[in-house]
């Protein structure tokens, strides 16, 4: 692990670069963080960037460029698309700023690695989403198990199937291009969660179908169009981690029938439902064991603890730890091992046959109880 000292104080600055559908929540979340001072929006599109920047009250805005040249930026928020993330955060870096990505790091090992090494060489951070894992729900469940309050975790099963994202989104087609689909764009909520409780991935093992090699746009201007389908829109996984935990995942965007955020850990002295990993909050439950043959099943509600924020929980954390000198949570090392594990899937999915995942992580440390997002700390 890295290891970081102090630096500065005050609040963190931060530079936004990609202006797309998930910059609102971003915005109004970092907005609203005392640690934090958001001081530019950039996008490829410039006159999206200042209109973003007006309607959340960011004073500049202009191109990527502009947001890597800005003096005040000391970390970045990389929303691009997931083809040219590692790209965009190699600029980052190599501007002499931290930076924190959308998922995934990147959608290839190679551009991923290199990134990790030039940050490392650099003396900077990366992180890298998702940072729901990090919100009260899924935290309030790993402390619970860190108690034993299940036992040892044996196993887990989760899933995510639905019909996707062309129902909603006015221009899925990037979903369902290599480094998307279900398990690139959804892989990376369930397989942290599972990281955080189970630790590294060891091996995994998958089968991947397509429903159909085009998809229709439903709505917005470009409705009644067509794309590619470039990777499996239905994937399941069979996860061995190093700990002798085991896990199997769907991740699905060809079902009618909705599920998702189903996530479940069973241990030798009971079962733990974790909340939706896609969510910052939710209701965890305990199923003890039954008692004889004709008793009822115990259902109890894990306590959930902590403040409940949305996206740029991750980033604000990694602003603290800047600041602190210490390690953040959701690190590029992290973000690189889930990447690791969904590219093993890919790749098993392939060929048929069990796909040693390389990379490891050490243990993530849980958020604490009092991390309040709306406190100046800094």
């Amino acid at each position: 692990m890295s290891v970081f000292q102090p630096l500065g104080s005050g609040p963190v600055g931060v530079g936004l670069i990609g202006a797309g559908n998930i910059s609102d929540t971003y915005l109004e979340n970092l907005n609203s963080f005392p640690d934090i001072e958001v001081l530019i929006v950039g996008d490829l599109d410039q006159a999206r960037a200042a209109e973003q920047a007006t309607k959340h009250g960011v004073p500049t805005s202009g191109s990527a460029d502009d947001v890597l040249a800005h003096p005040g930026v000391e970390l970045v928020i990389n929303l691009t698309i997931p083809a040219v993330h590692a790209a965009v955060s190699s600029a980052a870096i190599d501007a002499g700023k931290n930076v924190w990505s959308e998922k995934p790091i990147g959608i290839d090992r190679e551009s991923a690695a290199s990134l990790l090494q030039q940050a490392d060489a650099a003396g900077l951070r990366v992180g890298v989403a998702p940072d729901t894992v990090l919100g009260p729900g899924v935290q309030s469940a790993k402390r619970a198990i860190e108690r034993g309050d299940i036992g040892r975790p044996l196993f887990a099963q989760t899933t995510m199937q639905w019909q996707g994202p062309e129902i909603f989104h006015p221009n899925p087609a990037f979903l369902f291009a290599k480094g998307a689909g279900p398990l690139f764009d959804m892989g990376p909520y369930y397989f942290s969660t599972l990281v955080h409780v189970f630790g590294p991935v060891a091996t995994v093992a998958a089968l991947g179908l397509k429903a159909q090699e085009r998809r229709t746009v439903l709505v917005g201007p470009l409705k009644g169009e067509t794309f590619p389908v470039e990777v499996p829109s239905t994937i399941n996984v069979l996860a061995e981690f190093e700990g002798g935990g085991q896990s199997q995942s769907l991740l699905s965007t060809d079902s009618p029938l909705l599920r998702q955020g189903v996530v479940e850990i069973s241990g030798t002295e009971g079962t733990i439902t974790l909340p939706d990993p896609n969510m910052f909050t939710g209701v965890s439950a305990i199923i003890r064991p039954l008692a004889g043959r004709d008793s009822g099943q115990s259902w109890v509600d894990v306590v959930e603890e902590g403040t409940v924020v949305g996206r740029g929980l991750g980033a604000l954390d990694m602003a603290r730890a800047i600041r602190a000198g210490r390690p953040h949570r959701a690190t590029g090392e992290l973000g690189y091992h889930v990447l690791d594990t969904m590219l093993a899937a890919e790749e098993s999915a392939a060929r048929h046959g069990f796909v040693t995942v390389e990379s490891t992580v050490e243990d993530i440390e849980a958020m604490p109880i009092d991390f309040d997002p709306f406190a100046a700390t800094l």
